[in-house]
């Protein structure tokens, strides 16, 4: 588990990166990039605009546009991981707020729960 919460951190540190400065993806690795790491990255990249418009949908009055960027990047990986098999939803959900309080605040993890939360519901709905 300690493993994939480094790999997430990496994960959220490229695409804040990428968001903030428009580069692309691959040039913005260094060193080795753990593969978890890497291809979560690359896979919410990939998805940003479905995963936007999923995370605005869900945000009651926010768009995806309007979050900080952490937030945004956050719920990003998150949603990829809820829509993924390999980590319950129970821990994408846990793992983005704690991402969310320790590299944001916590009103933001309470945000991010809050649309996570009701992604999850739609998810099982």
């Amino acid at each position: 588990m300690a493993g994939r919460r480094a790999a997430r951190r990496s994960a959220l540190f490229l695409l804040y990166q990428w968001d903030v400065t428009g580069q692309p993806l691959a040039s913005l690795f260094e060193g080795d990039v753990d593969e978890y790491a890497s291809a979560l990255a690359e896979h919410v990249l990939e998805r940003a605009d479905e995963l936007d418009e999923r995370i605005t949908a869900a945000a009651e009055g926010w768009t995806a546009a309007r979050l900080g960027v952490v937030e945004r990047n956050v719920l990003r990986i998150a949603v990829e991981e809820l829509d993924g098999d390999e980590v319950p939803d129970d821990v994408a959900i846990n793992e983005a707020v704690e991402l969310a309080k320790r590299y944001a605040s916590d009103d933001a993890a309470r945000l991010v729960n809050g649309i996570l939360a009701r992604i999850a519901r739609e998810k099982v709905a």
